[in-house]
């Protein structure tokens, strides 16, 4: 079975095909990947196209810079241009469009209607589409994606939405529901969590590491990309997490503030006379690593800053990294134990200094580091030394690939 993955967000884009003969326990290789960079170069789509060299000699790779122009060069057009080199030109892996079997997408915000992956109908585009109050940045992307695959390869062709909500949504309803009036939760005003593919992806993967039944663990993950969350698992499931009602809650992030004194908003509003836009824009784009430090939203960035002395860049990871010590521990207290503290994501796998720092918080309740294999380029792997009260796991996320299992759980 041939199931092309695509994770469609506001900056970037990325694809997978898998040629799938049976869904083991390792994550299998991609026949092919493709990611657009919408943000790199301003205006311009970076598209970058990569094959496994097991189906040519040696693999092929392409990258191409398109200028955007909002009519016959416009995103949905990108889109559909690179999708259509699985089949077309040098990174060519299919004869065609018919011979993918079923396309899984990403789908950000799933609200209370859907808890489980859905096949793609009409009426769950238009319920996307409506959901995109709740995830302005995000669904909208989503349902490009969607629109382009279903014009390219037609309607036969079945398309399953994966939801990063679904797997939030056993939570209690006292961890859920905001201490506002309670005409919220008819409202649809609750806490619904995000990445949780990422979450339950690498909360699988420590299960089997750790050769245990993930029912019987309790875990805290922590997905530090562009965007943070922490999830406490128990039982398989997450039973809390940062992210609320949107994914602008919880954490500090690249771009966004997290969790803020709601007073700053209706201060803002009354006495510098900010809308709902200017609000929008700087608690999502201006705020977080690159509202602080003045540097950068990339942590590599903010890091060499910090390096080189820049106070504000110091101040930004140090905050950041007081977010996240202090989210742990609110983990903490609804799990009561912890098997295994999780890094995941852009900086989780990549940045030894913000492991390193929050594990020393940690360093009160026995959780130990080993410094080497902190350093060590970690993958897959446990980085606690060996009289650790608790295991320290790098776990590579692979959104793509729990994608297609999902597909394929559906398809069979």
């Amino acid at each position: 079975m041939k199931i092309l993955v695509i994770n469609a967000g506001s900056s970037s884009l990325k694809c997978c095909l898998y040629d799938v003969l049976a869904m083991g326990d390792k994550p299998a290789l991609s026949l092919w990947e493709a990611s657009i960079d919408w943000m790199h170069q301003p205006g311009v789509a970076e598209i970058k196209v990569e094959t496994d060299g097991a189906i040519t000699a040696e693999g092929a790779f392409l990258r191409e810079a398109i200028a955007l122009d909002g009519k016959t060069q416009s995103r949905p057009y990108i889109v559909s241009r690179m999708l259509q080199m699985i089949w077309h030109g040098p990174t060519r892996v299919i004869d065609g469009p018919s011979m993918v079997d079923m396309i899984g997408h990403r789908v950000v915000h799933g609200g209370q209607t859907y808890v489980e992956p859905v096949r793609i109908t009409a009426e769950v585009k238009a319920e996307i589409g409506r959901l995109s109050t709740l995830a302005p940045v995000h669904n909208p992307a989503n349902l490009e994606g969607i629109e382009v695959a279903e014009h390219l390869f037609g309607d036969k062709t079945p398309q399953i939405a994966v939801f990063d909500t679904a797997f939030h949504s056993q939570m209690p309803a006292f961890a859920a529901v905001y201490a506002g009036p309670y005409d919220w939760v008819a409202m649809g005003i609750r806490r619904y969590g995000f990445h949780g593919i990422s979450h339950h992806y690498c909360a699988q993967q420590v299960a089997q590491l750790m050769q245990r039944e993930l029912t019987e663990l309790r875990l805290i993950t922590c997905h530090l990309g562009n965007g943070c969350s922490l999830a406490a698992i128990q039982n398989g499931h997450s039973i809390d997490t940062t992210m609320g009602f949107t994914p602008l809650d919880g954490l500090m992030m690249g771009t966004r503030a997290g969790s803020v004194d709601p007073g700053i908003l209706i201060h803002l509003m009354r006495q510098f006379g900010y809308d709902a836009e200017r609000l929008d824009h700087e608690l999502n784009k201006q705020s977080g690593l690159l509202g602080v430090s003045g540097v950068s939203s990339d942590m590599r960035l903010v890091l060499a800053a910090m390096q080189a002395g820049d106070e504000r860049a110091t101040l930004a990871f140090d905050m950041y990294i007081h977010r996240i010590c202090a989210g742990v521990g609110a983990m903490l207290m609804r799990l009561g134990q912890l098997d295994a503290l999780v890094f995941t994501a852009g900086v989780g796998e990549n940045a030894p200094l913000v492991r390193e720092r929050v594990c020393h918080a940690l360093a009160f309740l026995g959780v130990k580091m080993d410094p080497v294999k902190n350093q060590n380029h970690p993958l897959d792997a446990d980085i606690a030394s060996g009289d650790s009260s608790a295991r320290v796991y790098v776990i590579h996320t692979q959104e793509d690939w729990a994608i297609a299992q999902a597909c394929w759980r559906y398809g069979v």
